[in-house]
């Protein structure tokens, strides 16, 4: 046996698991299109039970008045921890554009996939879905939440636009444009930059860096650290995909923003506000999936550099014992619940655009993967939302996280099916 055998058994191997794992995505991604279509494409949400004005002002309380305001809100992190099913009597199920692009997406991806007629018409109709539910007080496309969301600063009322929601959506038509080349999507592409150029303010933190505001009109300050990774990856992406400069100017202040607020220990808190330095997973992910994609599209030896410390820190830090993602590393607040679908889809979705770089991260993936087949789905077909203190909640709300779940899935299934890129090549330990 020459010396190198071991290596191409160790290979053989890892293709066959590989083309196992893929085979039981694929059935779970089917299983689940049959529960979205049985189920429909509204759900409740997180959000739900503080979507109504009375709830809201509860939540606006507990900002204000923490010490009355933690009695008020009292039941309604009760009902969160111990009755989920409650949401039903808080508000009604409705649509969201963050989780119609993600499904979009999914779609585009199981289309390419297996060059699947119903998949790519799937996706249209998402992408038809969307251009109806654009923020209509805006000349530009653009989107947000449905309801009204109480936030620490006030309310964000329904319809204004959000950056954590509309580079999702200019992904959304990217991804079927790359499909059908239809210059309509195209068009949708451009206006959409337009909107993320023009309709948020910058404030300078240092020669080079700027802070985007989150929304076009109640953020006065920025600070958000993903808002910020969000928006210099969409107008990266339109730069390289319009050819326009004015794009990568703005978009070079925000990524440096983000770049300067990394902390020593690689972490990111998620504001630079000296109120939210709370780390979490899924903002975590946020943050590094925009670099992955910024360094893909400029090779940056800066976001490189952030990306690596980053990783290190994440793979460390967000994983408990049994190697599931961990909600927090530094919570802002007690928490009521385990482990969170959002935190499994994100890992899954990095992990994808990282694959083959980092020995440590591919092996956390392959066994959040694994948990997702394994545990978290149903056998409806949909997936478990949170593993709470005692329990799960099953409630399925497509924006946290089915959506996310569903595209994260068809994205590894996609790029399992390919090789791995040459930038992707070099693992570390």
């Amino acid at each position: 046996m020459t010396p190198s055998a071991p290596a191409e058994v160790d290979t053989y191997t890892k293709a066959r698991q590989e083309s196992s794992q893929r085979g039981e995505v694929l059935d779970s991604l089917l299983r689940f299109i049959s529960w979205l279509n049985s189920y429909g494409e509204t759900s409740l949400d997180f959000q739900t039970f503080y979507a109504s004005d009375l709830c809201r002002n509860i939540k606006q309380l507990y900002y204000s008045k923490p010490l009355l305001g933690t009695m008020a809100v009292a039941p309604i992190i009760f009902c969160e921890a111990f009755l989920p099913s409650a949401r039903r009597f808080f508000w009604q199920r409705q649509r969201f554009p963050i989780a119609d692009a993600h499904y979009a997406m999914g779609f585009a991806y199981l289309s390419a996939y297996s060059n699947d007629d119903k998949s790519y018409r799937r996706a249209l109709h998402f992408l038809q879905v969307l251009e109806e539910t654009r923020c209509s007080n805006y000349d530009e496309y653009c989107w947000g939440y449905p309801f009204n969301w109480g936030t620490v600063r006030g309310t964000i009322w329904a319809g204004t636009p959000l950056i954590t929601t509309v580079p999702y959506v200019y992904e959304a038509f990217k991804a079927v444009h790359d499909l059908d080349n239809n210059d309509r999507w195209r068009k949708i592409m451009r206006s959409i930059a337009e909107h993320g150029l023009r309709d948020y303010q910058d404030f300078a933190t240092s020669g080079r860096a700027a802070t985007c505001t989150y929304d076009p009109v109640l953020d006065k300050v920025g600070g958000v650290v993903n808002a910020n990774a969000y928006r210099a990856f969409l107008l990266m992406q339109a730069a390289e995909d319009f050819g326009d400069e004015r794009y990568r100017k703005v978009a070079d202040r925000n990524l440096f923003y983000v770049l300067e607020s990394q902390n020593a220990d690689g972490s990111w808190y998620y504001a630079n506000d000296g109120k939210r330095h709370f780390t979490d997973h899924f903002h975590t992910c946020f943050v590094l999936k925009a670099l992955a994609k910024i360094e893909a599209l400029t090779g940056s030896r800066e976001c490189t550099q952030a990306i690596e410390r980053g990783i290190d820190y994440y793979v460390k830090n967000l994983f408990d014992q049994s190697s599931s993602p961990k909600p927090f590393s530094v919570p802002p607040r007690l928490i009521v619940y385990r482990r969170e679908l959002y935190d499994y889809a994100e890992c899954i979705n990095l992990g994808v655009l990282l694959r083959g770089r980092f020995k440590a991260l591919d092996e956390l993936v392959n066994g959040v993967v694994n948990q997702i087949l394994a545990v978290w789905q149903r056998s409806d077909g949909s997936f478990r939302s949170r593993q709470l203190l005692l329990g799960w909640d099953n409630v399925p709300m497509h924006r946290w996280a089915q959506a996310q779940l569903f595209r994260s899935l068809c994205f590894l299934l996609l790029r399992s099916s390919q090789p791995e890129s040459r930038s992707n090549a070099k693992v570390q330990a």
